[in-house]
């Protein structure tokens, strides 16, 4: 498992390194314009564009000037220029709402989902299925952005039972925190949960189809151990590769319609400002920082996948 675990580390670090070289093309290379304005952004002066060419060295080779990027990025050098903040200060102050969004909504969505799919399964054809099914397919198709004005207009504004929006950070009041959150983590975990709870019940279906469970409940095992042992552990596997992948996404910042409709000061917001404004240097802080976040949960992913089934490491171990 030790070697299984060093493998992935490195993988990941292999990721990375082509994920930062792929940014540094994309804009410094590519554009067939001076990347300097570029990084200066619309309406800036010969003088600011001139000291952005020697700051970041343009006139030097391309593997000097990767190196220039990526010491700006990792040593919190990088800054915008209207106004010039630092862009990883800005990122780790904004980290906290969206880990509280994602995190949250991340929650709910894997219970809710496991439980209304595990529940689906066990009375596969009824009419709890049926209604289960119908709950499922509606979360999917609703939009987000359909789903927080509603949410917003009856629950706020209406009803008054929720604050409006914005991110109450949770040292400084748990409860407002807490109050706040509730109507983005429900919205972004409406889809998530439909989905999930969908492909866990294919999932159990199909394993309660296999011999090793009809050999399980021949030897007189409880139908409890047989579901929570064999059919629901094997059938969590494909959930875990799938959590994975939402999750580091999530926080990378495809959570991003979420946080602009309930105005929650995250990365996907700052993200937006950045593009709104044409600020070069706060989108590719915010790129670097949702690569490394796929990138390492996935790898946690990959870990967790091999626990729960041991021939992914030894299928490995064997290629090796």
């Amino acid at each position: 498992m030790a070697r299984f675990v060093i493998r992935r580390l490195a993988g990941m670090i292999a990721v990375l390194f082509a994920v930062s070289v792929i940014v540094f093309v994309i804009f410094n290379v590519v554009p067939n314009t001076n990347p300097a304005q570029l990084l200066a952004g619309k309406n800036s002066t010969p003088v600011l564009v001139k000291s952005i060419e020697e700051e970041w060295g343009f006139d030097n080779s391309l593997p000097e000037q990767y190196l220039t990027m990526m010491k700006k990025i990792f040593t919190g050098e990088l800054t915008s220029y209207k106004p010039r903040i630092s862009v990883d200060e800005q990122i780790i102050e904004r980290i906290p709402a969206t880990f509280s969004l994602s995190i949250g909504a991340a929650i709910i969505w894997l219970f809710f989902g496991l439980l209304l799919g595990y529940l689906s399964a066990l009375r596969a054809g009824g009419w709890l299925d049926r209604f289960l099914t119908g709950f499922a397919i509606a979360g999917i198709s609703i939009p987000v952005f359909l789903i927080a004005p509603v949410l917003l207009y009856f629950l706020t504004y209406k009803l008054e039972i929720f604050p409006n929006a914005q991110y109450v950070p949770l040292t400084e009041n748990p409860s407002e925190w807490l109050s706040h959150l509730i109507l983005p983590w429900v919205t972004l975990a409406i889809l998530s949960i439909g989905f999930y709870s969908r492909v866990l019940r294919s999932n159990m279906l199909d394993v309660m189809n296999e011999d090793y469970v009809r050999t399980a409940r021949a030897k007189g095992l409880s139908e409890r151990r047989v579901m929570s042992r064999h059919v629901l552990r094997n059938s969590l596997v494909p959930i875990v590769t799938l959590f994975g992948l939402d999750f580091g996404a999530t926080i990378a910042g495809t959570a991003i319609i979420t946080e602009y409709l309930y105005s929650l000061n995250g990365i996907g917001l700052y993200a937006i400002e950045a593009v709104q404004k044409f600020e070069l240097p706060p989108v590719m802080g915010v790129t670097i920082y949702g690569a490394f976040f796929v990138v390492f949960v996935n790898a946690l992913v990959d870990i967790a996948y091999a626990y729960l089934d041991p021939r992914v490491r030894l299928g490995e171990s064997g290629a090796s």
